[in-house]
């Protein structure tokens, strides 16, 4: 399956090359819509194939950081979890305003 992938990813490589090389002028008019639609794949697949790297980046990092023994949280600082509630006495202005 994987060999049929990648054969097909280089046919596919193959023929956009070729249409790009061998082709011939159109002398077409490019719409201004077009143009921007094209301008916003290009900047999809930009923003997706840097999300990958950065994955990848981050695992790879990871995984030498694991075998070198370095700990990235070694000099932070860590709160403790704890909320402590305390009951305050009533004011003496409180216990007037209940009397009255």
């Amino acid at each position: 399956m994987k060999k049929l992938l990648q054969n097909s990813f280089l046919a596919c490589g193959a023929f956009l090359t070729g249409m790009f090389l061998f082709g011939l002028n159109a002398r077409a008019y490019i719409d201004p819509s077009v143009t921007t639609y094209l301008i916003q794949a290009i900047a999809g697949v930009v923003i997706a194939v840097g999300a990958v790297v950065g994955i990848y980046f981050r695992r790879a990092k990871k995984k030498v950081s694991e075998k070198l023994g370095i700990d990235e949280n070694r000099n932070k600082e860590v709160e403790s979890d704890e909320i402590v509630f305390t009951q305050e006495e009533p004011s003496s202005d409180a216990e007037e305003n209940k009397q009255e």
